[in-house]
């Protein structure tokens, strides 16, 4: 892996975050889970780069999220797209991610948990967070598609500040 600067990815970010996944992964090597997800964004924020992730409350990388403040965004190959198939639908609560087979950790200079199957690993560290709230929503229609009783709770906002960018080379 090769270190870069963020303003040096040139991803096109909506096609890596909508279209390609990316595994948001939170803890240290002796203790991480992670989760799918297609829903987030980049940009430039309180003069820094940064990223931004949203996470129901009830999944269990939100906990690792809240008590090591940082998180790693990792992107695959395509190939690897049947894995984030399983890391979105199953629970670390009931299914060991740490053992999955088609992944090798990889804990990087920082100790956060990357994985060497990635093209790209972006570190981050939580610079504010935010609870979706029912009553802000502007178009409900977000609000209906998404939420209740049995489509899950309203995510919690992440904002991150971007540390360091690997891409495989």
């Amino acid at each position: 892996m090769k270190e870069i600067k963020p303003e040096q990815l040139n991803q096109n970010i909506i096609d890596l975050i909508g279209h390609q996944w990316m595994l948001i992964t939170a803890g240290d090597s002796a203790d991480y889970n992670m989760m799918t997800a297609s829903w987030g964004g980049m940009g430039y924020l309180w003069n820094k780069p940064v990223a931004t992730i949203y996470v129901r409350p009830e999944r269990l990388t939100n906990q690792y999220i809240n008590r090591s403040g940082r998180f790693t965004l990792t992107f695959f190959p395509q190939s690897m797209r049947p894995t984030l198939t399983v890391m979105g639908t199953k629970s670390g609560r009931e299914y060991d991610k740490m053992n999955e087979p088609t992944l090798t950790p990889l804990t990087l200079p920082s100790g956060q948990v990357a994985f060497q199957q990635a093209h790209i690993i972006i570190e981050c560290e939580i610079l504010y967070k935010d609870a979706m709230a029912a009553d802000k929503f502007t178009d409900t229609t977000p609000l209906q598609n998404w939420y209740g009783p049995e489509k899950g709770n309203l995510h919690n906002i992440y904002i991150a500040g971007i540390k360091n960018v690997w891409i495989n080379q």
